[in-house]
């Protein structure tokens, strides 16, 4: 599997931003001062600034927020935000869909969008409720900016660590991450392979919440794991009285995933005469209930996902081959983690990173030398075996630094076993010290400098005294 992380935000630059903007909004509304002076300063800013009051009715639109949303001001101010924008805009983050009150002091969200001009843009924004003096709700506050520039530039530049919510900055995950940008404005169906422990149903999580769908349900199904008599009415639902115990109508996966997406794992698995219906329900759309006669229509996203490879299976005829290649719209393979070794250090530090401080106060690291170890290891459980040999290691650690005798069994006799190949050339506590100065400690683009690899630099360092 691969590693959900927090999004990251700049919250207090946020928190900046929307005390500043909204001081001026409230000044504008009052009139306690000269609004043409509160606007040039909200126009010079770079953060789109939209206010609205609470039936929706935009009150407020700066010129960044025109660049950003490529809407004209004269096209919003007056008007209801969810008939402006719609999806994603204003979707399942909004607080002000429905006919219920909004609870919220702050919400930030990242939304990805299309412009009228068709320019894909990626948005972080921030929404605040705007108060009285008396603390009654006026309206909305939203500052948002747009990160697409910025992503584009980590991407190419080999500096982003993670995206939407995965861990990751080796070129085969830096590539996964561009697929998933690409397919976020399509509703085509998308088919992720890659081994047990790769992080497939993060892939999926990660092209719904970067899609306009982002905040709608997200529905995993293990085709695998779904008893075969009774599969039909999981995805379905049923009726009541269509069999024995069905003692009430009951909603399936598809019905709960409507206007968001559904994610169809081991999706190879699933018996034959369930393949036949799947793809009448992928081709129209619409299924009946176990036991029903009407015809109930849903908007969901199909994704499915599979450890095997779907293509071979289709042509041994294991599995349908029409319903393959309606899945298979759009291919996405995750790699596994021995081709993607250099992040390693970075899943690591995560792990360690989400140890609890509050157990004997204790701030976890690693030793270079356990550290080369986990480099050579071939990791056939991938990423979920990886967070599985730190969490052991973790436990038997007695200090704060996890050692190569604190790691689990299989990547100490994998060493033993494995014969190792010397270096290309010889280190020496000199050369590598030089290094390191010279690259400002990142042992990376050390051992790039040294013309070694990063596990035969870890463990030269863990031979050091």
């Amino acid at each position: 599997m691969l590693i959900n992380v927090s999004k990251g935000k700049d919250s207090d630059f946020f928190d900046k931003i929307n005390l500043i903007v909204y001081m001026a909004i409230i000044m504008i509304f009052k009139n306690i001062a000269d609004p043409k002076n509160l606007e040039y300063i909200l126009n010079n800013l770079k953060e789109g600034i939209l206010a609205h009051d609470m039936d929706r009715k935009i009150l407020f639109f700066n010129d960044a927020a025109e660049n950003i949303t490529g809407v004209n001001r004269e096209d919003v101010l007056g008007r209801d935000c969810h008939e402006v924008f719609g999806e994603p805009f204003c979707g399942q983050h909004c607080s002000f869909c429905s006919n219920i009150p909004p609870d919220i002091d702050k919400h930030e969200h990242t939304i990805n969008m299309t412009t009228p001009g068709g320019q894909n843009r990626v948005i972080e924004m921030s929404v605040i409720m705007m108060k009285d003096e008396n603390e009654n709700e006026i309206g909305a506050l939203a500052t948002f900016r747009d990160q697409t520039e910025l992503i584009d530039l980590k991407m190419d530049s080999g500096k982003l660590f993670s995206f939407s919510n995965i861990i990751g900055r080796d070129s085969k995950m830096i590539s996964v991450f561009r697929q998933i940008r690409d397919v976020t404005d399509y509703d085509f169906p998308v088919h992720i392979s890659g081994e047990t422990g790769t992080g497939k149903e993060l892939v999926a999580h990660a092209i719904h919440n970067e899609s306009r769908r982002g905040g709608a349900p997200f529905v995993p199904i293990n085709c695998g794991a779904l008893p075969e008599g009774l599969i039909e009415s999981e995805l379905f639902g049923h009726v009541r009285g269509a069999f024995s115990g069905a003692i009430r109508d009951k909603k399936g996966r598809f019905e709960l995933a409507d206007n968001g997406t559904a994610f169809l794992d081991e999706i190879s698995e699933l018996p034959k005469p369930m393949q036949v219906k799947l793809l009448r329900f992928l081709q129209e759309g619409s299924f009946e209930k176990v036991g029903g006669e009407k015809t109930t229509s849903v908007n969901v996203r199909v994704i499915s996902a599979t450890n095997k490879d779907i293509k071979k299976e289709a042509q041994r005829g294991n599995f349908r081959e029409d319903l393959y290649y309606r899945l298979n719209v759009i291919p996405i393979t995750v790699p596994p983690l021995r081709e993607r070794k250099n992040d390693i250090p970075l899943l690591v530090d995560h792990f360690l990173d989400q140890f609890p401080e509050t157990l004997d106060n204790k701030i976890m690291r690693i030793s270079d030398e356990a550290l080369a170890m986990m480099m050579d290891y071939r990791w056939p459980g991938n990423v979920r075996e990886l967070q599985n040999a730190v969490q052991f290691s973790i436990v038997r650690s007695r200090g704060d630094i996890i050692r190569p005798e604190d790691l689990p069994l299989e990547l100490k006799d994998f060493i033993v076993e494995k014969p190792r190949r010397g270096p290309a050339r010889k280190l020496d506590a000199a050369m590598v010290k030089a290094a390191l100065a010279k690259t400002g400690g990142n042992k990376a683009k050390a051992a790039k400098l040294l013309g070694v690899g990063r596990a035969t630099l870890y463990r030269f360092l863990g031979s050091q005294p």
